[in-house]
């Protein structure tokens, strides 16, 4: 398999920075951080209006017949930039679990709206600390949802939710507009990202996947979307990298720049080698949706993308010394951002445990 990207690839790396550095205002993004319930519109109104939200979705639903690949790309770009709206992972969950679920009329009637952008998804798979908890407390029968989903992402604005229950004992996805659906907002370390506790109260769902074919079905989800984490997280590592370095070659101490200094060097040769590792395991595992070892390179990609964006949030404030925690710099939007996608789609324990059971499935 090939770790390089096609042109065309390439090209959509490039313009979606291009057109995120170009339109980004970090004033803007400062201001949201202090604000519950609102997020980033102009970013979300450029997502659409660049097709980022059809990315993966098949061409005969309106969408552009790309990839994770593609998506990851865009991801990154957005991570980069730190963007301030959750739904380009939550919708492509969605999405991704009406293709690959059973209501062929569910998926007809809403992938062209979240293709256009018209519409919003996000999962709500996690209670407590279990990313996709054995047996769900939320409960489905007769049509109708009962219970509640804690600090969902995007569930304070999202239109519709994939959501794991528990029916008749059997565990099931279901598919929920939230529209008079009770959402309770979470104030959070990074408000933009709009968690929300969902409370659903014979709220009308469908089923889209139930029993085994369930529980496969949205641990492939969750890792098609830690998939899309890690490529935004490996963007915001890769932007702290390049600060750390800028800054470490123009501030001077001593009367010489203190990128000159042993202890810097090794600081930010550490923070080049976790993100080359976190954003080869990327590729990797982008290029393997599909295949049988898929569950296994997402989760590489994920430990190591949440470890690279964890060390350079942290690396590139003690670089900077006393003026890297100040507000006016913003270096903190990404040590929110890292904190936050770090247990978004499952945590470290949850993809650790992924990976060492891959693991011992394939020594067995």
């Amino acid at each position: 398999m090939s770790i390089l990207y096609d042109e065309g690839q390439q090209a959509i790396a490039t313009e979606s920075r291009r057109v995120l550095d170009a339109r980004m205002d970090k004033n803007r993004l400062l201001d949201l951080l202090e604000q519950v319930g609102e997020h980033d519109r102009p970013f979300w109104d450029t997502a659409v209006e660049q097709g980022w939200t059809a990315l993966a979705i098949p061409e005969e639903h309106g969408g552009l017949g790309l990839g994770l690949i593609e998506q990851g790309l865009v991801a990154q770009a957005c991570g980069a930039a730190t963007s301030g709206a959750p739904f380009l992972t939550g919708s492509y969950g969605t999405a991704q679990g009406l293709i690959l679920g059973s209501d062929a009329a569910l998926t007809g009637h809403w992938l062209p709206h979240l293709a256009g952008g018209e519409a919003t998804g996000c999962t709500a798979f996690a209670e407590g600390a279990a990313a996709l908890p054995p047996t769900a407390t939320v409960t489905y029968a007769d049509g109708k949802l009962n219970g509640a989903k804690p600090a969902v992402a995007g569930g304070l604005k999202a239109d519709l939710a994939l959501v794991w229950a528990d029916c008749a004992g059997q565990p099931a996805l279901v598919l929920a507009e939230l529209a008079g659906v009770t959402r309770n907002p979470v104030s959070s370390y990074d408000n933009s990202r709009l968690y929300a506790d969902l409370v659903f109260a014979d709220s009308p769902a469908s089923v889209i996947a139930l029993g085994d074919a369930a529980r496969s079905l949205a641990q492939d989800l969750l890792a098609r979307m830690a998939v899309v984490t890690a490529h935004e997280q490996v963007g915001g590592a890769e932007a702290l990298l390049h600060i750390a370095r800028d800054y470490a070659l123009t501030r001077k101490a001593f009367g010489q720049p203190i990128g000159a200094f042993q202890s810097i060097k090794h600081r930010i040769a550490e923070m080049y080698g976790l993100v080359e590792i976190a954003r080869a395991n990327c590729i990797h595992a982008a290029a393997s949706e599909g295949q049988p070892g898929f569950l296994l390179a997402a989760a590489d990609a994920r430990i190591s993308a949440t470890e690279a964006y964890d060390t350079c949030a942290r690396d590139c404030v003690q670089i900077h010394g006393g003026i890297g925690v100040t507000w006016e710099l913003g270096l903190h939007l990404h040590m929110r951002r890292a904190r936050s996608l770090a247990v978004e789609c499952g945590n470290l324990l949850y993809w650790e445990d992924v990976l060492v059971d891959q693991l011992n499935g394939a020594a067995a």
